[in-house]
């Protein structure tokens, strides 16, 4: 974890009413037209969504691309709750939800509580990627991702997840086991609410292995208080010592993505107004850092390619979920939450 990283959730979480960041000073003359923003967040502070429009904010404030972003946060139904506000408010041109995969799986594990689609909101755009990693303690016997499977397709390895089935991690978890041969109902993992508890039950070895995101294991990762068997993106990551999937002789490439919806119903001129700011900060120096210094890829689509692709993405996600259901090889564990989940 970045000391950027740091700093920035710990004012986001102190402010728990919201985040408001003007642009003093915001110039008429600048490349697009400039207004306020809000940005929902569909989780708790300190989590994935939260860090990601916290930067974003940030950013957009110090670029002068807007004049105020409000940033707040909306929980329940593992983020259904926020969707459905954002749908409610029809029209709406000040207002974008942060979302990405996990919410994906949330809607498609909840559809039967919340009808609420993804395809009932406007897409605006995708931001960034980033790669999963499979992580071991440092003690681990396994050396490589190959030994790694080996024993896992032997039956008794427990695998540690940061998100509920649908979720990024489960995604990964449940693709890489099915590109290695192991069955689904064969997979055992347990849910562990935040990095800190999936930390302590890996080094404590209540679980063998963890599947998440790196960028919250960054610094122990450097440090060599964990180590790293493989990354699930298409290349390998900066900084990280492992090889990816691929070649690791695992015909599997898989990211979690995060992006933004707008309300239905959008008068034109405010999806182009906003597409226009989010258009000129993709183009900054100061956006390539915060990739950077984060270790997101930039992955940046909007309009009708975004809106084409979340709906690939929900058919995909609702196959996975049908192949894998909700309660396969989910298990207790010391630390285990259901109620846990990693964006």
């Amino acid at each position: 974890m970045s000391t950027s990283r740091r700093t920035l959730l710990t004012g986001g979480v102190g402010a728990l009413g919201g985040l408001l960041l003007g642009a003093a000073g915001c110039a008429a003359s600048g490349p697009v037209p400039h207004h306020e923003l809000r940005l929902m967040v569909p989780n708790t502070p300190g989590g994935g969504y939260d860090y990601t429009a916290r930067t974003l904010a940030v950013t957009l404030s110090d670029t002068e691309l807007v004049d105020a972003v409000e940033v707040f946060n909306l929980t329940g139904g593992s983020g259904t709750v926020a969707l459905t506000r954002l749908v409610h408010e029809a029209g709406n041109g000040r207002l974008l939800l942060q979302m990405g995969l996990g919410l994906v799986g949330s809607v498609n594990t909840h559809a039967e509580l919340n009808p609420t689609r993804i395809a009932d909101a406007t897409p605006v755009a995708r931001l960034m990627d980033e790669a999963e990693a499979v992580i071991v303690a440092p003690d681990s016997p396994y050396r490589s991702l190959a030994a790694l499977t080996a024993a896992w397709r032997d039956g008794g390895l427990r695998a540690g997840t940061g998100s509920r089935p649908g979720g990024p991690d489960h995604l990964a978890l449940m693709l890489t086991a099915e590109a290695a041969g192991i069955a689904p109902d064969e997979v055992r993992y347990s849910v562990y609410d935040g990095g800190g508890g999936l930390l302590a039950a890996l080094l404590s070895h209540d679980v063998d292995f963890v599947m998440s995101g790196v960028s919250e294991y960054r610094h122990a990762i450097a440090t060599g208080e964990l180590r790293v068997l493989a990354v699930t993106g298409e290349q390998r990551l900066a900084g990280i010592d492992a090889p990816t999937l691929r070649e690791s002789g695992f015909d599997l490439a898989v990211t979690n993505w995060r992006g933004l919806l707008a309300p239905p119903g959008l008068a034109e001129r405010d999806l182009a107004e906003t597409t226009a700011v989010l258009d000129a900060l993709h183009a900054t120096t100061q956006w390539r850092r915060a990739l950077r210094d984060n270790g997101w890829s930039d992955a940046y689509l909007t309009g009708d390619a975004f809106g084409r692709f979340l709906a690939a993405e929900d058919q995909r996600v609702g196959r996975l979920l049908r192949t894998f259901p909700a309660g396969t090889g989910a298990g207790g564990g010391s630390g285990a939450d259901a109620g846990a989940d990693r964006d």
